[in-house]
C-alpha cells in the first residue's frame, strides 16, 4: 500500500495543474484580439491601395475636367465613384493621394514625439531631484503656450532656411516638400509632452520596484539598467501613446490646413480635402460627397489606429506575461 500511494503521489506530482494559466507569446495574444486584427488588415488594405495606386493618383490628383465639376459619384464611361470636387478634380484619386500624405504626417510626426518624450520623461524620473524639476518645469512652460503659435513660430523661423538648402542641393521647385518637413517636424516637436509626463510617471513607480533595487545591487551600469529592465516595462505605454499621436497629427495637420498654416494646394490631405467639403455644403445644394468620402477614410484609419494600438499594449505588456 505504501508503494502504491507513492506511485500515485508522484503521478500526481507530475502532472500540470488545472488552474495555472498557459503563457502565450506577444503574437498569440495580439492574434487573438479580434478588434486589433481587424483593424490591422484594415490599415493594411488602405495603406496598400494608397501605395499601389500612387503611380496614377500623383498624375490625376490636380488633372481639372471643368466639364465634370461638382459631379456625383457614379461609375460609367469616367471612372468617378467619389465624384468630383469644385475645380472637376476626381475625388478619388484626390483622396488616395492624400491618404499617403496624411499617414506620412502622422507617422512622422508620432515617431519625433516618442522619441522625444521618452528620452525627456525617462532622463527626469530617472534621476529626480534638480534634474527632474528644471526639466518638468520647462514642459510647464511650454504647455502654457498657443499651440498654433508655436507651429506658426517653428515655419516661420525654419521653412525659410530649409527651402533654401533644398535649393542649393536638389535644385529649385523644392517648397512644398519644405513645407511638409516643417510641417510634420513642428506638429512632433510640440506634442511630446504629454508622453514625458506619462514616461516620468511610470520611471517614478518602477525605479522603486524590488527588480530595480537588485538590478542596482547587482551593480549593473545605469545604461543597462534603463535599456533592460526600464524600457521593456515601459513599451506599453510608449506604444499606445504613438498609436494615438499618429491621429491626433492627423487631425492638427488638417486643422493647420484648414486655417491655412498646414499643407498648402494643391497637395491634398484627408483634413484639408474635408476642409473643403465642408465649404460646398449649403442649405440650397449640398455637394454631400466631398465631405463624406475623405471624412470616412480619416474616420476608419483613426478608429483602427486606436483599437490597433489597444490590442498592441495587450500584448507587450511585461505585466500580462
Amino acid at each position: 500500500m505504501t508503494t502504491t500511494a507513492k506511485k500515485n503521489t508522484t503521478i500526481a506530482d507530475e502532472a500540470p495543474a488545472a488552474n495555472v494559466p498557459v503563457r502565450c507569446l506577444p503574437w498569440q495574444r495580439f492574434y487573438r484580439n479580434r478588434s486589433a486584427m481587424v483593424s490591422i488588415v484594415v490599415l493594411a488594405v488602405v495603406l496598400l491601395t494608397c501605395l499601389a495606386t500612387l503611380p496614377i493618383s500623383i498624375d490625376q490628383y490636380q488633372l481639372q475636367q471643368l466639364d465634370f465639376n461638382r459631379q456625383p459619384p457614379r461609375i460609367g464611361p469616367v471612372f468617378a465613384p467619389f465624384g468630383y470636387d469644385l475645380l472637376g478634380r476626381n475625388l478619388l484619386w484626390r483622396c488616395l493621394f492624400g491618404g499617403l500624405v496624411s499617414l506620412g504626417i502622422g507617422l512622422a510626426a508620432a515617431a519625433i514625439s516618442v522619441t522625444i518624450g521618452t528620452l525627456w520623461g525617462l532622463t527626469a524620473g530617472w534621476y529626480g531631484g534638480r534634474v527632474d524639476n528644471v526639466m518638468m518645469r520647462l514642459v510647464d512652460i511650454l504647455y502654457g503656450l498657443p499651440y498654433i503659435l508655436m507651429v506658426i513660430l517653428l515655419k516661420i523661423a525654419f521653412e525659410p532656411m530649409l527651402i533654401k538648402l533644398l535649393n542649393n542641393v536638389f535644385g529649385p521647385g523644392h517648397e512644398r516638400v519644405a513645407n511638409i518637413i516643417i510641417l510634420f517636424v513642428a506638429i512632433g516637436s510640440i506634442s511630446w509632452l504629454t508622453m514625458a509626463r506619462v514616461i516620468r510617471g511610470q520611471v517614478l513607480s518602477l525605479k522603486t520596484q524590488p527588480f530595480i533595487e537588485a538590478a542596482r545591487a547587482m551593480g549593473l551600469p545605469t545604461r543597462r539598467i534603463l535599456l533592460k529592465h526600464l524600457l521593456p516595462n515601459l513599451i506599453g505605454p510608449v506604444i499606445v501613446y504613438a498609436t494615438l499621436t499618429v491621429p491626433q497629427a492627423m487631425l492638427q495637420e488638417s486643422f493647420l490646413s484648414f486655417l491655412g498654416i498646414g499643407i498648402g494646394p494643391p497637395i491634398p490631405t484627408w483634413g484639408s480635402l474635408a476642409a473643403e467639403g465642408v465649404k460646398a455644403v449649403n442649405t440650397v445644394i449640398s455637394f454631400w460627397w466631398m465631405v463624406v468620402f475623405p471624412s470616412a477614410m480619416l474616420g476608419l484609419t483613426l478608429l483602427c489606429l486606436n483599437f490597433t494600438g489597444d490590442g498592441l499594449r495587450d500584448a507587450l505588456d511585461p505585466r500580462l506575461r
